[in-house]
């Protein structure tokens, strides 16, 4: 949960600089290294942590780099907007300058650090001119009683790509999503245990098999975590191996790893045969079999090189993607992803794409899904594909088999946006952004 804002007490015309080594300095050296690596060199937030963090022994203060680190970029716009107000020309936006003072700001605007602590321990990651200069653009910003819009807002070049591919309301939309920190969502096991683990486990339900809780524990101590009732999966998430239904033939689970589809799968009766690269990632797709009693066929291998011994009942593609659909949780992608790398993914799709195509038997299902926002990893990859294979179609989704409060589109595909299960006065908490089409290969 997201720290409450509070009131910045005034700040003096001066401040003392601590040394790079004195408490709180070293949290904030590593809050700038994991700020440089996502907006530098586009290294997603999770995995920027632990190198930067080396040096940081205790957990809380660990936690604290990630806290800055991800606050910063879910406010930087308006960070930055707050910057160019006080001053007579623009820092450039690679300046150490200008990052000191985006860490000083969101501690002392978002975070509740007094504003006195927020810039002693900033003024370090500065030396010489720079250093008055953030101090004195931080003074004057305390002074004028400097405050963050209540809703973050977009950065510019994510919100014009979003107005023109969904509108005005959907930048909206997304902008009040990212003031409020997403639900945790739960895909069970046994869906005719909904009613018993929503008591139990103090949760809402939007639909069987699903579980939405606001407050919980840590996810190990939570009751049926260790049966292997239930795993941690996003409503929007789960709808795609949902749209296979259930089954007892074979299923094909491509990019399968962390492995929540996997689960899905084998809970409703496929025979999984779960296909990834990614070894470290399969190893919890494993864990995760192994402690939800559930069974698949785990292969290590690139989907481009790989084929199966025999046409599937079913094949499930979540392909990997741009992940703009997950901002909330990741406000790091809307800064480190830029239109080459969507073009880059969307290259990888198509390859993808054709590639499984083939491994569907005649009569059988494929389903295609991205968590992206970007048309070109959904509807554009689903016209490409149909377009070049007349022999598969889409097959709509029908209302029965979604939560209220989402649609199929006319076309009959799904698309959850922002604003999905979020608008104004019937707000259920939202989801992430997804494209999912089912379509059937002709017999």
């Amino acid at each position: 949960m997201r720290p409450p804002h509070s009131a910045p007490k005034p700040l003096g015309s001066s401040a003392s600089t601590p040394p790079d080594d004195a408490p709180g300095v070293p949290v904030r050296h590593a809050a700038l290294r994991v700020l440089d690596a996502v907006t530098r060199r586009g290294t997603p937030l999770e995995q920027a942590l632990g190198p930067a963090s080396r040096d940081i022994s205790r957990a809380d203060d660990r936690a604290l780099v990630h806290a800055i680190a991800a606050e910063t970029l879910l406010r930087m716009g308006d960070l930055d907007a707050l910057i160019d107000s006080a001053t007579q020309r623009a820092l450039p936006e690679d300046a150490k300058a200008r990052m000191a003072l985006r860490i000083a700001l969101v501690q002392a605007l978002a975070l509740g650090t007094p504003p006195h602590a927020a810039i002693s321990t900033v003024l370090p990651l500065v030396d010489g001119g720079p250093r008055k200069l953030v101090h004195g653009v931080f003074g004057t910003l305390m002074r004028g009683n400097a405050a963050l819009p209540e809703h973050p807002s977009l950065p510019m070049p994510v919100a014009l790509r979003w107005q023109k591919a969904w509108g005005d309301d959907v930048v909206g939309a997304a902008e009040r999503g990212l003031a409020l920190p997403p639900a945790l969502d739960l895909t069970l096991a046994d869906p005719a245990q909904t009613d018993d683990l929503a008591a139990r486990l103090n949760g809402i339900s939007l639909m069987p098999g699903h579980l939405r809780l606001a407050d919980h524990a840590a996810i190990p101590d939570m009751e049926g975590f260790g049966e292997g009732s239930w795993w941690v999966q996003d409503l929007a998430a789960s709808l795609a191996a949902r749209l296979i239904g259930p089954g007892n033939g074979n299923a094909i689970d491509v990019c399968a790893a962390p492995g929540g589809k996997t689960l899905q799968l084998a809970a409703a009766g496929w025979k999984v045969t779960a296909i990834d690269n990614n070894e470290s990632r399969l190893a919890r797709l494993r864990d995760n079999l192994e402690r939800t009693q559930l069974q698949a066929n785990i292969v290590t291998a690139d989907a481009l090189k790989w084929s199966p011994k025999a046409p599937a009942d079913a094949v499930l593609i979540d392909a990997p993607c741009s992940a703009t659909g997950i901002f909330r949780r990741h406000p790091d992608v809307l800064h480190r992803v830029l239109p080459s790398q969507i073009a880059e993914m969307a290259a990888l799709q198509t390859r993808l794409l054709a590639r499984a195509g083939d491994w569907v038997r005649p009569g059988g299902t494929l389903v295609y899904a991205t968590c992206s926002l970007e048309p070109a990893e959904g509807e554009a990859q689903m016209d490409a594909f149909l377009a070049a294979r007349p022999d598969y179609a889409v097959d709509p989704v029908r209302p029965a088999e979604l939560p209220a409060g989402v649609a199929a589109t006319p076309g009959g595909w799904l698309r959850t946006l922002p604003g999905t299960l979020s608008q104004p006065g019937d707000d259920k908490g939202g989801c992430d952004g997804f494209f999912i089409v089912r379509m059937t290969r002709a017999g």
